[in-house]
């Protein structure tokens, strides 16, 4: 091949790939988003599907989110956590109570140890999806009186939804939405990156990491929603992640590629095995 020709068709820096990237994801984009979810509530002590109901914290949802902002504000502290040592560009957080209360608590544990922060900021676009008739009941008596399509759901979540609630499409339309304005404001605060760099662990050099990072505190059914866009996944995928109660995931944004770096961080919360088992019973019954 004549290489003045090779060198022509050469992908530029900065270039969005043609495949295998959400579309939402400025071209170039070299940001870290690092996802957050709410803390223990009473509806899930009660073993009751919450959904976009207002469920509060119990004292220990409470410790979880405090734990979660003290680790935020000591990421290289071991095991490190692999987001900049710096201010998160952005706070942003559902609107329900759960998640602005766990936001406002690890808010609070980073500015106390020295870790300024930016106004929190709620969006509806993150709100936890919606299970109308299911929302408030337990397990046994969705069962009882939903059966066929909890059934359903929880193997064919694009078919099937609660009746009232919201179907997967139009969740991942609002999500859309919201990513977007959130990726932006990561766009707008740093210059694109590049593919022509090493893409393995282990062979990056040792110069601090000063990309920006957005800090969503959220809910584990719409972060199932947001990890598939993010990695081009058809939503037939939603039952393929798992987020624990204050647990941490981290999606790194390389030159407009989301690589999913770390999902389920819970190191900060100590080793409680039967809130971890308990967290494992929740996912698998399908309550949000």
């Amino acid at each position: 091949m004549n290489p003045s020709r090779q060198s022509a068709e050469r992908p530029r820096a900065g270039d969005e790939p043609a495949s295998g990237v959400a579309r939402l994801i400025p071209p170039g984009l070299d940001a870290i988003l690092v996802l957050l979810r709410h803390g223990q509530t009473q509806f899930i002590v009660e073993k009751r599907f919450q959904g976009a109901m207002e469920a509060p914290l119990t004292a220990f949802g409470e410790t979880q989110a405090r734990l979660a902002g003290r680790k935020l504000a000591a990421p290289t502290s071991a095991p490190p956590l692999p987001i900049p040592d710096s201010s998160p560009l952005t706070v942003v957080h559902s609107p329900l109570g759960r998640a602005r209360r766990t936001a406002e608590l690890a808010v609070a544990e980073m500015n106390a140890a020295g870790r300024p922060t930016p106004p929190l900021r709620s969006d509806a676009g993150f709100c936890e999806i919606g299970q109308g008739e299911w929302e408030g009941l337990t397990d046994v008596q969705i069962t009882a009186r939903f059966g066929d399509s909890l059934a359903g759901w929880r193997r064919w979540p694009t078919r099937f939804h609660a009746s009232g609630g919201e179907n997967l499409e139009s969740v991942q339309a609002r999500a859309e939405i919201a990513l977007t304005r959130l990726l932006s404001d990561l766009g707008a605060a740093s210059p694109p990156g590049t593919h022509d760099r090493n893409q393995v662990l282990g062979y990056g050099d040792d110069a601090p990491d000063q990309r920006p990072w957005s800090l969503l505190v959220a809910h584990g059914g719409i972060f199932k929603v947001v990890v598939c866009v993010l990695l081009g996944l058809p939503m037939e995928h939603f039952w393929n992640f798992d987020f624990g109660l204050g647990a941490i995931t981290v999606v790194e944004i390389r030159a407009g590629r989301a690589v999913l770096r770390t999902l389920n961080f819970e190191s900060h919360l100590g080793g409680d095995e039967q809130r971890t088992a308990e967290d494992s019973g929740r996912n698998a019954s399908g309550a949000l």
